[in-house]
């Protein structure tokens, strides 16, 4: 055999070698109910909370990939419900330390997520590349100015929230109601500001070299932040469709991602091992996991729980918890799918044209998601209020062994809220209202 030869049959080699592994990864199978308990399990919410405390705090963050924040405390803020429902005795306090003193984590992006520290220099990439492009990137092109008056003001007084810019133009915008707040907005979300610190949680900026620790203050590369990206995805996720996988990629790396391109990523994830694909029950879409999440699936397919899943105290079928309404693997449709079950947040909808409630968060019970719970915390009183609840299916109405998971997850959340007294004189239909009120002795139970 000549030397071309050779060559020629190694490459045959090859290539029959990656072919019979493609097909072997799209003969992976998983059923629906594999599906959805990875993907809770994978975010760290099934079957149980499994971290405790600010070391807890830190592990369920990082595993989450990212938590979404939001300002309104109706009952808390829905950053705060994510990981109460992650760690069993979380407190707010331990993420304040978290992101302002250990500066562990840092919250960044309009729609505003919790990403570790470590991943700042990949974050450079996108937030540079927002300085050329979109609304943003007009803004500062014609601001010049403006911006760098707000620098004089940073480096003359230090950490300063917008409130402390006296005197400025008014402006009519989604972002602030003047000039200082677009230009303290424009210097976050491109980089050159991170948050100091958050009052009332309004933020306040200092320059990313006065907070950023020095060895992460540093940028990837585009092609090291592409690559990081591209696994996050994924990860973010804990599934994704194939048809999905390059918006969410896009999402991320603030540049456009075509079709093309899109496949061409998930073939070379694939070969080199990073991602697989999988055939998901009920699904005629491809899906793609995280090769080192594979083993889980297995374990979960063959009906049993991952050993590092191993929750600390209560599973989720011993006690419900109340998802947050930015969560995940509930929110944007993706309960639809997953779940059977609809979600809608109904904060931003007039009373009138709302289906359910004001605050209406998903009931997870074991593995599904049966319920709808609209609470509020009348503060004055120190009472959890429940304006409003809705089965899915109305025989779990006479299921005592879910009466009294929802019974434990009320009083787990009252004490989280730190609560006095409950008052769920609404809740339907009345057969639940009595097993949860005897199990709880509602009016004399005190959680402090």
């Amino acid at each position: 055999m000549t030397r071309a030869t050779a060559r020629v049959a190694l490459a045959a080699l090859v290539i029959l070698d990656h072919l019979c592994y493609t097909r072997a990864m799209e003969s992976t199978y998983i059923s629906k109910i594999t599906a959805r308990r990875f993907v809770l399990g994978r975010k760290g919410l099934w079957p149980g909370r499994r971290w405790s405390g600010k070391d807890g705090t830190t592990e369920a963050i990082r595993v989450a990939e990212a938590i979404q924040m939001d300002p309104l405390t109706v009952i808390a803020r829905s950053h705060d419900i994510a990981l109460w429902g992650r760690v069993h005795d979380y407190q707010p306090a331990h993420l304040d330390q978290l992101l302002y003193q250990d500066r562990a984590f840092f919250d960044y992006g309009g729609g505003l997520f919790i990403y570790p520290m470590s991943e700042l220099p990949y974050w450079r990439v996108p937030m540079r590349r927002r300085i050329e492009k979109g609304r943003w990137g007009q803004f500062g092109a014609i601001s010049q100015e403006l911006l760098e008056e707000v620098r004089a003001e940073l480096r003359a007084r230090g950490p300063l929230g917008n409130r402390n810019f006296n005197g400025r133009v008014r402006v009519n915008d989604y972002r602030g109601r003047k000039d200082s707040a677009l230009a303290l907005f424009y210097l976050w979300l491109t980089g050159e500001l991170m948050i100091h610190h958050r009052e009332n949680f309004q933020r306040v900026y200092d320059f990313r070299d006065n907070i950023a620790p020095r060895h992460l203050n540093v940028a990837a590369t585009e092609q090291e932040a592409d690559n990081f990206f591209a696994r996050k995805a994924t990860a973010f996720r804990g599934l994704v469709r194939e048809a999905k996988w390059g918006s969410s990629f896009s999402g991320f790396i603030e540049r456009p991602v075509s079709r093309a391109e899109a496949q061409q990523w998930l073939a070379k994830l694939t070969e080199q091992g990073t991602l697989t694909p999988l055939n998901v029950e009920g699904s005629k879409e491809r899906w793609y996991v995280l090769t080192s999440d594979v083993p889980h699936l297995s374990t979960i397919e063959a009906g049993n729980v991952p050993l590092e899943w191993q929750p600390l105290s209560t599973t989720t079928k011993e006690e419900t918890v109340f998802l947050a309404p930015l969560e995940i693997v509930s929110t944007r449709g993706r309960s639809t799918w997953l779940f059977d079950f609809e979600y809608l947040w109904e904060v931003y909808k007039p009373a009138e044209l709302r289906r359910w409630g004001y605050y209406t968060l998903p009931i997870l019970y074991d593995d599904q998601l049966v319920a709808r719970l609209d609470p509020k915390l009348d503060r004055k009183t120190s009472t959890l209020v429940i304006n409003g609840f809705w089965l899915e299916d109305q025989a779990l109405a006479n299921n005592a062994d879910f009466a009294a998971a929802l019974a434990r997850g009320l009083a787990h959340f009252m004490t989280f809220l730190n609560a006095q007294r409950l008052d769920i004189s609404v809740m339907e239909p009345a057969t639940i209202r009595t097993s949860v009120q005897e199990l709880l002795n509602v009016g004399s139970i005190s959680f402090g």
